[in-house]
């Protein structure tokens, strides 16, 4: 049963309903409007054709043509491949996101599928799951470029989920919760100074979590074909790619909450949703623009990028925050 976020009452089946009809929706339409943005924003910065121009009106129908080639095409599976893990894969990359969004509240008072207590550890650890479906998809494809694509995404998963943790949990020391409505409540402006490395630390973790560039050496095209993805064609296909766009809405979502006070903001009351999903816009825009930017990373720099930089801060960030903490009691 889900919980109203200023206290324990049971909403009714109606209400349920609504709360997660709306969640669905924004699941279903907020990753395409990030994908469709990528198209127009790497259209800018790289002058690329299509996504400016396909249709006339600045390239509208980019998008539309992709989903129509992604439905038209044959839909394969190997011949020595698992095949019910193989078709299971594309779901279980998928659906760990929209289990997540129910609990990332988007405004002050009710708005927000499901209170959490311990929300942070929740979220988190589900987030973590959505990797699944690549290395089931890896494993299941029984292609050796495919099965080196999962052990990738294993070994970066094993690195960047540490720094992840342990940005997170500065934050929940200065709220003193682990709820992200109570995150959110406690929430004061003067954090967002002393709490910035752990932010840059979690936000950078997320998107290497989600083998994003430059954080893409587990599907690296020019190496390994596709990684984990190489033998997957038309829809569930298409299912892996909504998956990474549906985790950057995430990724980017949590981080305004946890670090850049989510709602909060001029008239929170009246206008909090739409900070929040100014704040969560303005960070999937930081995504595309460091996909067109930096130069893919090698398997190892990216292991020393995550040991020996981001948990040394994330680990100075918690010591600074119990810094503050004491001063301030």
């Amino acid at each position: 049963m889900l919980a109203d976020a200023a206290g324990p009452t049971a909403l009714g089946p109606g209400d349920v309903a609504l709360r997660l009809g709306a969640v669905l929706l924004a699941f279903l339409t907020l990753p395409l409007l990030v994908g469709q943005a990528e198209h127009k924003v790497m259209a800018h910065m790289q002058g690329r054709v299509g996504p400016m121009h396909a249709g006339r009106f600045h390239g509208w129908a980019q998008l539309v043509a992709d989903g129509v080639k992604f439905a038209q095409k044959e839909d394969t599976v190997p011949a020595g491949a698992d095949r019910a893990v193989f078709r299971l894969a594309p779901a279980v990359a998928l659906l760990p996101y929209f289990v997540v969004l129910i609990a990332i509240p988007l405004g002050p008072g009710t708005l927000v599928g499901q209170v959490i207590d311990a929300g942070v550890f929740f979220v988190l650890a589900v987030l973590g799951l959505g990797v699944l479906g690549q290395l089931m998809g890896g494993w299941a494809s029984a292609n050796k470029y495919s099965l080196l694509g999962g052990m990738r995404t294993a070994a970066q998963l094993m690195a960047y989920e540490l720094p992840l943790l342990l940005a997170a949990a500065s934050v929940v020391m200065a709220a003193g919760t682990l709820s992200l409505t109570g995150i959110l409540d406690a929430f004061q402006w003067w954090w967002v100074p002393w709490q910035i490395i752990g932010g840059v630390v979690f936000f950078v973790a997320g998107i290497a979590e989600l083998h994003r560039p430059p954080f893409d050496a587990p599907l690296a095209p020019e190496e390994i074909i596709f990684g984990a993805f190489t033998e997957y064609s038309g829809l569930r296909f298409a299912l892996f790619l909504l998956a990474e766009y549906a985790g950057i809405v995430v990724v980017s979502a949590l981080t305004a909450v946890l670090f850049l006070g989510g709602w909060h903001g001029p008239f929170a009351d009246q206008l909090g949703w739409l900070w929040m999903l100014l704040k969560t816009a303005a960070l999937c825009f930081l995504v595309i623009w460091a996909r067109v930017a930096w130069p893919r990373l090698r398997v190892d720099q990216i292991q020393k990028l995550a040991w020996t930089v981001l948990v040394p801060l994330a680990l100075a960030q918690i010591a600074l925050t119990g810094v503050v903490k004491v001063v301030i009691s």
